[in-house]
């Protein structure tokens, strides 16, 4: 009797040569069983490294997602906060007015928090599946060739229909507040900024820091393709009173702005936890652009601001806010600061 020692590509049958010349397998292509298995658990090997970088990604944004869900209380919280401290302040509403956004910022908090529950249980089942199919694909290649030849297709389908359409983090936001008259409240303390130490970098390490933190990537700052960011602070320190001014972000894709320290700008590493500076950074990465507030880091939830973004300083009051001037809304504020030393405003752009 023939050793069936062949393998048939189109039937998946071992077969033994006389078999392979025969009517019915003639037409067909045919390998070595030892030679085609081997070629097959190098493609099992190539998912299994595909399938766990997904696997990897996904517990990334699934992090992130958790995160969200952790912290969204907390944040809509602090927004009412926030609203309830200085933007009334700066510019009154009526209490229908007040209680009708109050009531649309509840609504649409609900229902962010919903779409970040569904994104994160739709993030927990794919990598249920990814880690079921990495299991499966690791058994196949322990399998004896016969077995890993006729259950390659399968597994190799079920593989690569596991890996698409990763679901990806929300960028939530809230709904802003429009204020008609706030941009001229805030018009009588705006101030000149001379900026001092203009310089361009390559190396801004809180933009690094953030970088990290949004890939979960230790390597990521030694990106070769980083921005280039111009860099600079205001040659006025302010220890009293209230100040406004503008910055034009609409071409910048990263950029920080607000108050720090003066000891903070003589510091040559600028790290994002850093006491005594008071900053709303934005950052682009892979394609999505994030808010955050420094002391504690914090992410923000509002609209990005695509012109001009106006940062206030309330000394006495220990506030800074910043403001979406086309919008004429809030971004975020800092409230109950405790300013201890002379502030200077801060610019921080660059682009991918």
């Amino acid at each position: 009797m023939s050793t069936k020692s062949f393998f048939c590509e189109v039937t998946k049958d071992a077969l033994c040569f006389p078999c392979c010349q025969s009517k019915a397998h003639v037409t067909h292509g045919h390998c070595s069983i030892e030679w085609m298995a081997e070629e097959y658990r190098q493609k099992l090997l190539k998912q299994m490294r595909s399938v766990w970088e997904k696997t990897q990604e996904n517990k990334r944004n699934l992090n992130r997602e958790t995160s969200k869900v952790r912290m969204w209380e907390g944040y809509v919280t602090l927004w009412r906060k926030m609203i309830f401290a200085e933007y009334w302040k700066m510019c009154p509403l009526g209490d229908h007015e007040e209680t009708r956004y109050l009531e649309r910022i509840e609504e649409e908090s609900k229902e962010i928090f919903q779409q970040l529950k569904e994104s994160q249980h739709n993030m927990d089942v794919k990598g249920q599946l990814l880690r079921g199919i990495y299991e499966e694909l690791k058994e196949l290649c322990r399998r004896p060739d016969m077995d890993l030849l006729q259950g390659f297709e399968t597994v190799l389908e079920k593989s690569e229909s596991a890996q698409l359409h990763m679901p990806q983090p929300l960028v939530p936001e809230l709904g802003s507040c429009p204020r008609p008259g706030l941009i001229n409240w805030l018009d009588q303390f705006q101030v000149y900024v001379a900026l001092d130490n203009e310089t361009v970098t390559c190396q801004v390490p809180l933009f690094e820091d953030l970088r990290r933190l949004l890939s979960d990537r230790p390597d990521v700052a030694n990106n070769p393709t980083r921005s280039k960011y111009f860099l600079a602070w205001g040659a006025e320190s302010f220890t009293s009173g209230q100040h406004y001014w503008e910055v034009d972000v609409a071409d910048c894709a990263n950029w920080a702005i607000g108050f720090c320290n003066d000891s903070w700008t003589r510091k040559n590493d600028m790290v994002v936890d850093s006491e005594g500076i008071f900053l709303l950074f934005c950052i682009k990465e892979n394609n999505q652009c994030h808010l955050f507030t420094s002391s504690p880091l914090l992410p923000q939830y509002a609209k990005r601001p695509l012109g001009h973004v106006g940062v206030f300083l309330d000394y006495e009051g220990g506030v800074v806010s910043f403001v979406n001037v086309a919008r004429r809304s809030l971004i975020c504020s800092f409230l109950s600061c405790s300013f201890s030393s002379p502030l200077k405003p801060f610019l921080c752009s660059g682009h991918p």
